[in-house]
């Protein structure tokens, strides 16, 4: 018996989206998340490029030219906290819109806070947090001092425009079944 087919071959998705509304670089070690990543913002016409790690990053950062940023933190070469602080330090990356997207403790986020992270996702995440959270950071632009944390399907907000945030404690919930962590 023959296979028939019910769509035409190819991809069901476009890497480079025409007329995108934005353009987004995932970093992430783990390539399970990172296409998990692409395929649900490119599903919503956002453009993603991804990189293996922080010194990835670093390297296309500036050819890429994101709108906004996510990051693991725990990386091999380069982890997302010492990439973040890099991309605040450096004048041309200091106001994109950064976002840590990984399975963080209470220490991590206010460590992410502390140089400049301005949203946080918890692992394992629903693909619509992700995807709002992405619009969210696309739609603030480049700005520095607002801070989104997002677990559980809630938003907790606490910033002020000199950067210092108010600690939140993250909401704990158990992993989604299926879903990868960490």
């Amino acid at each position: 018996m023959g296979k028939t087919r019910t769509r035409p071959p190819g991809a069901t998705y476009s890497r480079v989206v025409p007329g995108a509304s934005g353009r987004v670089l995932v970093v992430d070690d783990n390539k399970v998340i990172r296409q998990l990543i692409r395929v649900n913002l490119e599903l919503e016409g956002i453009e993603v490029v991804t990189a293996a790690d922080g010194a990835e990053c670093l390297d296309v950062v500036h050819q890429v030219r994101p709108d906004v940023v996510t990051l693991d933190v725990v990386m091999p070469r380069l982890d997302g906290l010492r990439t973040a602080a890099r991309l605040r330090a450096d004048p041309r990356t200091r106001k994109l819109p950064l976002a840590i997207i990984s399975a963080c403790s209470q220490s991590e986020v206010e460590s992410g806070l502390d140089v400049g992270v301005d949203a946080f996702l918890a692992k394992p995440f629903e693909p619509s947090e992700l995807v709002q959270l992405v619009k969210d950071l696309l739609e603030r632009g480049p700005q520095v001092g607002r801070h989104h944390q997002q677990q559980s399907g809630r938003d907790l907000h606490g910033a002020s425009d000199s950067g210092a945030a108010d600690r939140v404690e993250p909401a704990g919930h158990a992993p989604h079944a299926g879903q990868p962590g960490g």
